[in-house]
Order: C-alpha cells, then structure tokens, then sequence
C-alpha cells in the first residue's frame, strides 16, 4: 500500500511568503526554506520582520484569498488521489493553509499552526512534531505504508530520501546541484509518469 507525500508551496501553489513578500512591498520576506536550511532561524527572522511593519494575520490572509493553484496542480492532484492515498505534508500553517485546500478540492493536509493574538499580531508557532516531515513519512511507514515522496527545498529532503521513492520537484539549482542523485522533475505529468511506476499503476 502506497502513500505519496507532497509538499505544498512551490509544488502545488505559488510561495505564501513570497506573495506576501510582493504584496507588502518587503523584499525581505521573499526568503523561504528554499534559500534557508533552518526553518526556525527562517521562522523567528519573519516574525520580528512582521512585528517590525505592524502586520499580522489579517493582512498575510488577505494575500492568500488571491492566490490560486499553479496550473495543472489541481488536476494532478485529483490523478493522484485516484491512484493512491496522497497526504500534503508542509511547514506552512492551518491559518494560511484553508483557502487553498478549498481551491484545491480539500486534499489531507498535514501542517503547523501559528500563535496569535486577538489584536492578529503573531507571536510564534507551533510546530506538528520535530522534524515533522520525516517523522511523519516515518510513522506511515510503522503503520504498513510504503511512502513516495516530493517537494522543492531543504525541509523536503529528509522525507525525501526516506521513502521508497522521492522526487525533486521544481526546485532551484542550487538543491538539485546538491542532490545529483534524486531525480528531478518540472512538469506535473513527468513526475505523475514517475509515482505510477513506482506503484505500478
């Protein structure tokens, strides 16, 4: 039994941060876990950015409500989902993650959640689980699942190359250079041709 982990931003829709990033006018924001292994490091360094400019959560989900699925991410996904269980597994949050799992078609979805306070200011988070990627591909596996797995940055890699399979998906050049050995893919039906062979579809 086959379970296909994906990542969310970057594979299935655009870089909430980075949209933000434009949306706000501040260039800073535009780092993500593709240019910077440590997500907590990442994480507390928007956060002071964030309080800095005054913004919080209202206006980071005024950006999300504009922000569709990259073309052909909902299509492959409901291929996926029809040929095997598919769980997204992302370090993004619960508050930013609803609107995009309604645009597209309310897949599982495994993430993080933010602390905020009643004035919308975001004061931390709350992460899933240490290394919650991994774990998580690991625990499926106790459980009897075979795990394929694909996403674009650094935080992708430990699933990654824990799963049966794993995939690069449209990550920048700097991580495929790093990680000649993991097969790379830019296209949604290159890297469905690849999960149907793996499980035999």
């Amino acid at each position: 039994m086959f379970i296909t982990c994906l990542d969310l931003e970057g594979v299935l829709v655009p870089e909430i941060w980075i949209a933000f990033a434009e949306a706000s006018g501040i260039p800073e924001l535009r780092r993500t876990t593709r240019d910077e292994p440590d997500y907590d490091k990442l994480m507390r360094f928007r956060l002071d950015i964030l309080k800095e400019h005054g913004l919080g959560l209202n206006e980071i989900r005024k950006v999300i409500e504009t922000i569709d699925p990259m073309e052909g991410a909902k299509e492959f996904l409901d291929e996926l989902r029809s040929l095997c269980q598919v769980i997204i597994l992302s370090d993004t949050f619960t508050q930013f993650a609803a609107p995009l799992m309604k645009k597209l078609g309310y897949p599982t979805i495994f993430c993080n959640t933010l602390e905020v306070a009643e004035s919308g200011e975001v004061t931390g988070y709350r992460m899933r689980c240490e290394q919650s990627k991994l774990t998580t591909v690991k625990a499926l596996q106790g459980i009897g699942y075979e795990t394929i797995a694909s996403g674009d940055s650094y935080n992708d890699l430990k699933m990654i190359r824990a799963s049966k399979a794993g995939f690069l998906f449209r990550s920048p050049d700097g991580i495929k250079a790093e990680n000649p050995d993991l097969q790379a893919f830019e296209s949604y039906d290159d890297l469905l041709a690849a999960i149907r062979k793996e499980i035999g579809a």
